[in-house]
């Protein structure tokens, strides 16, 4: 049977990592785990060496429930972490809050206390102003604080930063939640180990995040604390992230993470969007690119600038990409796993041909 390619292949973008094909080294995977049968739900070599895998990497004792998507990751994992008064503080820009279609809220029934910050970031201070009113039954209880790493605005957390809000989360009777869609990302960047940032200093529960990164599907929930989650059994299920045929998930994750594709894959998307900013400055320096400037620094795999009038949608129709904030004229560039010089260098060229 033949198989017909439906899109130009040679198109290229800079919307998001979600846009890139799937790592050659993870469809091999997918491809040796489809022979003969396995225990559907989970119960197959596959999800039982992703538990290993996992333990090496965050430490012994973590759990890990493979799912669909990053929004499951997240609604699942945060509804196990909280009854059913219990809120959760994050970022007003945090992908809980304002990408995920209301799920959370209208699907796991959590009342999220968005908390407006400059960077993506929470800090303790910033924490506390949604920490309070426990006991008061006519607010909903801050149970949880939740972070991404890296942001949604393409920022970093250090270990000491993490390990700060984990400590004020934790003397307040909170959890910490971390949201990973792209956590390798900030591995990569950060130059530590994935428990550096996440079970050592103090994270309960992770969302970690596989398909951004190369993978065709793969996302988990990850209890780095047992004593934070309870009812992930049932609640994958009941929130219709149950795989019958897991092994394919967990089987992407495993080729991730057992070796270091997690990392390579990563680097390379971190070191396309330097390319990407390194040589818009370099521009605005000689002035061949005139009217750009960047609205965040650039620390994994996002490039956030603001552009002159009228030129992101003249730009679009090179390549695609998405406004940030169109009030602002600021714009986000992704750069993948796939993402290659030539494509950041073209890109580059056709913002100065406009500019």
């Amino acid at each position: 049977m033949s198989v017909t390619t439906l899109h130009d292949t040679a198109v290229r973008g800079f919307a998001s990592d979600n846009y890139s094909g799937v790592h050659p080294e993870i469809l091999e995977a997918i491809a040796a785990a489809n022979h003969g049968h396995q225990i559907a739900y989970g119960e197959d070599a596959y999800t039982a060496r992703l538990q290993e895998v996992f333990r090496h990497h965050f430490g012994a004792g973590v759990e890990a429930f493979p799912v669909f998507n990053g929004t499951g990751a997240n609604v699942v994992g945060l509804q196990s972490m909280l009854p059913r008064w219990g809120a959760v503080i994050a970022a007003s820009t945090a992908h809980i809050n304002v990408d995920e279609g209301g799920a959370p809220e209208r699907v796991a029934g959590i009342k999220i206390l968005n908390v407006p910050t400059d960077d993506g970031k929470l800090t303790p201070e910033l924490v506390d102003r949604e920490a309070w009113g426990w006991g008061d039954e006519h607010r909903a209880q801050p149970l949880v604080v939740s972070i991404t790493q890296s942001s949604e605005l393409g920022t970093l957390y250090n270990p000491d930063e993490i390990a700060a809000l984990a400590d004020h989360a934790h003397a307040h009777g909170m959890r910490l939640h971390l949201d990973g869609a792209r956590i390798s990302n900030a591995a990569a960047a950060l130059d530590l180990p994935l428990r550096a940032f996440t079970t050592d200093v103090g994270v309960d529960v992770l969302s970690f995040g596989g398909t951004k990164n190369g993978a065709l599907g793969g996302e988990a929930v990850v209890v780095l604390n047992p004593d934070a989650a309870e009812g992930l059994l049932f609640l994958r299920k009941l929130n219709m992230q149950l795989a019958s045929k897991m092994r394919f998930i967990s089987a992407q994750l495993v080729a991730l993470l057992e070796g270091d594709l997690y990392l390579r894959n990563a680097r390379h998307a971190n070191a396309m969007a330097q390319r990407l900013r390194a040589g818009v400055e370099a521009g605005i320096a000689d002035g061949s690119i005139t009217g750009v400037s960047f609205s965040q620094p650039t620390q994994a795999n996002g490039v956030f600038a603001v552009l002159p009038d009228g030129v992101a949608d003249t730009l679009r129709e090179s390549f695609r990409f998405y406004d940030w904030d169109a009030a602002k004229n600021e714009v986000r560039w992704m750069c993948s796993f796939d993402t290659s010089e030539d494509d950041v260098d073209a890109f580059i060229a056709e913002l100065a041909r406009l500019t």
